[in-house]
């Protein structure tokens, strides 16, 4: 059973597992993202941690930010950022079960939110196969990212 709640300390050792090479070309560890957040210091970055069956495995953050608008015009929407799950539970679904999870967190807990957005890098099919089969929409517009060309993806909630 998958569960989505916002990360407390506690989490850190279940999420602070280590992502191999290629997936680090796509996203950021729970530390990295965290410390970005510290470092930040906005109030509108939101970690969360992917629980399954009770265990802290996976990860992602809500953004508030500015930099949701290089994705929208729309100031009601999140960016989702930093999506994971621990290399020992991948392949099980939890990946998809927490993304279609997201949609409800996201209108439970902030109320005025009508769209999640994303990017995917273009070389991770995996992921944008998977924000596909879950809802989200790519209609053509990109970006150049850290790793290369990114597809921008929305879904409206």
């Amino acid at each position: 059973m998958i569960r989505l709640q916002f990360f407390t300390e506690e989490d850190f050792s279940g999420v602070n597992y280590t992502l191999d090479k290629n997936q680090l070309q796509y996203t950021s560890s729970a530390a990295n993202a965290l410390k970005r957040i510290a470092d930040r210091n906005t109030g509108l970055e939101f970690p969360v941690t992917i629980f399954i069956n009770g265990i802290p495995g996976g990860f992602f953050t809500l953004d508030f930010g500015d930099d949701k608008m290089e994705l929208t015009e729309n100031r009601n929407s999140v960016l989702l950022r930093s999506l994971s799950v621990n290399p020992e539970m991948q392949g099980n679904g939890i990946g998809k079960a927490a993304m279609i999870k997201v949609d409800d967190f996201v209108r439970k807990n902030f109320e005025n939110c009508n769209e999640i957005v994303l990017a995917v890098n273009q070389n991770n099919m995996f992921a944008y196969e998977l924000y596909i089969k879950v809802g989200y929409l790519y209609e053509g517009r990109t970006r150049i990212g850290r790793s290369g060309l990114q597809y921008l993806m929305y879904k409206y909630i």
